[in-house]
């Protein structure tokens, strides 16, 4: 129980110290099967595209070793989404969002 609660807190504190809101990382209940950290996911995400990361979530989908941290990074109005593997660190996934990718119909 309190390496769940460490790993929340160090998740809500990264976020926070790069981005004015906290921000929640989805998928907590992956993180004990991740092998690199969020903070090492996100300064790989930052790489591939700099920015600020408005979004991020620990996902199980197909692809690499089938768990995957999202990343929604924000830059001069552009936002892409990046995935990192969570076992290897690979950048799985660097996109841009296009409008018809929002959630904006809801």
């Amino acid at each position: 129980m309190k390496k769940g609660i460490s790993l929340a807190i160090l998740a809500l504190s990264t976020a926070t110290a790069a981005h004015a809101r906290p921000m929640v990382l989805d998928g907590l209940e992956y993180l004990p099967e991740a092998k690199i950290s969020v903070a090492q996911a996100q300064s790989i995400a930052k790489k591939a595209f700099p920015g600020v990361i408005v979004e991020q979530a620990l996902e199980k989908k197909p692809g690499g070793s089938g768990l995957r941290y999202s990343f929604d990074v924000e830059s001069h109005h552009i936002t892409h989404e990046i995935a990192i593997d969570a076992k290897t660190g690979a950048v799985l996934q660097n996109v841009r969002e296009t409008a018809s990718d929002d959630d904006g119909g809801e």
